[in-house]
């Protein structure tokens, strides 16, 4: 069997430490990067050369991992995604799982959950951590194709868009989110302008509570 690679998303250190550590010891995995936001992690899997994603879901400050989730299996549906998050919230876990994450386990689970999960992607399996229980409901919503009246607006937004996005938000200059992104200032403007007229937003005050409302960045 091939050795699978696999990115490690976390904006904890000691955290991506362990996980390699721990993932590195299993014979069919080989970790190959580490990002310790969605943005990073986002550009790291476009590099190719990855088959797995294990990622957190909160990795302040910055685009909120379900988005990343999104944006990955949007572009590049042959990652597979694993969600590892102290979140337990079913909102949460049917959005991840809805956004294209084909296993969700809990950081509070024990290590075997998420070996568990490692070993069902590599079978092209879906897993979710045993000490979650999915209702009917939930998986009529994990499954509901419609898309959200008040997100239309954010999903015409182009990719390098979704990328200026997090970092206007937050409050990043033209020329910080210019250099993260290695684009010209005038291409961040131009970019910013196309956004609040997507979103029909005149502030980023507004920006901001979109941004959160939305569960699109986290602080």
């Amino acid at each position: 069997m091939l050795m699978l690679k696999v990115l490690i998303a976390d904006d904890h250190a000691v955290v991506r430490q362990g996980l390699a550590y721990l993932i590195n010891g299993q014979p069919d995995f080989k970790v190959v990067s580490e990002a310790a936001n969605g943005t990073d992690a986002y550009a790291r899997v476009e590099q190719g050369n990855i088959d797995i994603l294990v990622m957190d879901l909160s990795m302040p400050p910055g685009e909120s991992g379900l988005v990343t989730t999104q944006r990955i299996h949007e572009h590049f549906p042959d990652v597979k995604i694993l969600i590892l998050s102290m979140h337990e919230e079913q909102e949460y876990i049917n959005k991840a799982i809805h956004n294209g994450a084909l296993s969700y386990i809990l950081k509070s689970s024990p290590d075997s959950e998420l070996i568990s999960g490692l070993n069902a992607l590599s079978a092209n399996r879906r897993y979710i951590d045993q000490n979650i229980t999915l209702s009917k409901s939930d998986i009529k919503q994990i499954e509901a194709g419609g898309v959200d009246a008040h997100l239309q607006g954010y999903r015409s937004l182009s990719k390098r868009e979704r990328e200026v996005f997090p970092l206007m938000a937050l409050g990043y200059t033209n020329k910080e989110i210019a250099n993260r992104l290695f684009i010209s200032t005038k291409t961040v403007e131009a970019h910013k302008a196309s956004i609040m007229h997507k979103l029909s937003l005149n502030s980023r005050p507004e920006l901001v509570r979109y941004a959160v409302h939305h569960h699109l960045i986290e602080f």
